[in-house]
């Protein structure tokens, strides 16, 4: 069996050629739209969303992590990294969080202009929602209308794009550590949840299963957003590619201003261990989930 880290690159890369099999399927005559939705899907991410979908598929169907992943596992993992791509366009903006940097590279509409970066976010999100869609994806129309169903709560109001909302409303009134966690609940640990949620789904989970990986999910979203205060409270910022201790200098509502770096390292290690629980009935068919949930708060970009 791979290593963790062999599994995890392994993952990345089977997630990065389905997308780019269906960015280069994608037919029209906007040549800069496409090379701009490019640019923000290949930009260096470590796919832990993906692999998220495809380490839940492969509990679900009782694989092994060296099995070679479903293709609809593979299609579900491609749209939500297409949403996630498309909500770090936006997030970037100079209306948004005024980045520059996005993994040691300009962000994107640094490179194609504000106009086609906004297009180019618009063209992903819809694009996940095709890709999740299509029969390919799966041959039950009612699993696929699952699938469509779970990526649009957790981006829409109740969730990402709910969170961003209060996100810039943390910038101008303190927000207190019960108002923040459900603020990075919804920005960041309701896309988490639905990779998670959805790659059991897609790989034809029972209700239990469902019902431990969405634990699962619901405290790894958190530890998540804990470990990247954490990262911009003290990171590298040669590592993060971008400079670090940006979210403080907007007045970002966090986890480490709230509650100190120590508690709040102690606190994500502490949700992390819940996660882990959560899949402890499925032992070594799990393990590569509890792995993910670990990496997901010592990584250091």
């Amino acid at each position: 069996m791979a290593g963790f880290q062999e599994q995890l690159q392994r993952d990345a890369a089977a997630c990065d050629a389905v997308l780019q099999q269906l960015i280069a399927e994608t037919k029209g005559p906007a040549n800069r739209l496409l090379e701009a939705m490019q640019y923000a899907v290949f930009n260096g991410g470590k796919r832990m969303r993906a692999a998220l979908v495809l380490g839940a598929s492969r509990m679900a169907r009782g694989d092994g992590d060296d099995a070679v992943a479903s293709k609809g596992a593979l299609r579900t993992a491609a749209a939500i990294e297409c949403l996630h791509a498309y909500s770090l366009v936006h997030d970037d903006l100079p209306a948004m969080d005024d980045a520059d940097m996005r993994r040691g590279k300009p962000s994107c509409h640094k490179v194609f202009g504000d106009a086609t970066a906004i297009l180019a976010g618009d063209a992903l999100q819809t694009m996940a929602f095709e890709i999740l869609a299509g029969a390919a994806t799966h041959d039950d129309a009612a699993i696929r209308l699952r699938l469509v169903a779970q990526l649009a709560g957790a981006s829409g109001r109740d969730g990402m794009a709910g969170g961003q909302m209060l996100d810039l409303e943390a910038e101008t009134r303190p927000f207190n550590l019960a108002e923040t966690s459900e603020m990075q609940m919804m920005k960041t640990g309701a896309l988490i949840s639905c990779a998670v949620i959805s790659g059991g789904i897609v790989g034809g989970a029972d209700d239990q299963l469902l019902a431990a990986q969405a634990a699962y999910a619901k405290h790894l979203g958190l530890a998540f957003q804990i470990a990247d205060d954490l990262l911009d409270y003290d990171g590298d910022s040669a590592l993060l590619g971008k400079p670090a201790g940006q979210d403080a200098a907007r007045g970002k509502a966090g986890f480490v201003a709230l509650m100190g770096g120590d508690a709040a390292a102690a606190e994500a290690k502490r949700l992390i261990d819940e996660a882990n629980n959560a899949l402890a009935p499925w032992q070594g068919a799990g393990e590569y989930m509890q792995e993910l949930a670990i990496f997901a708060i010592t990584r250091k970009t």
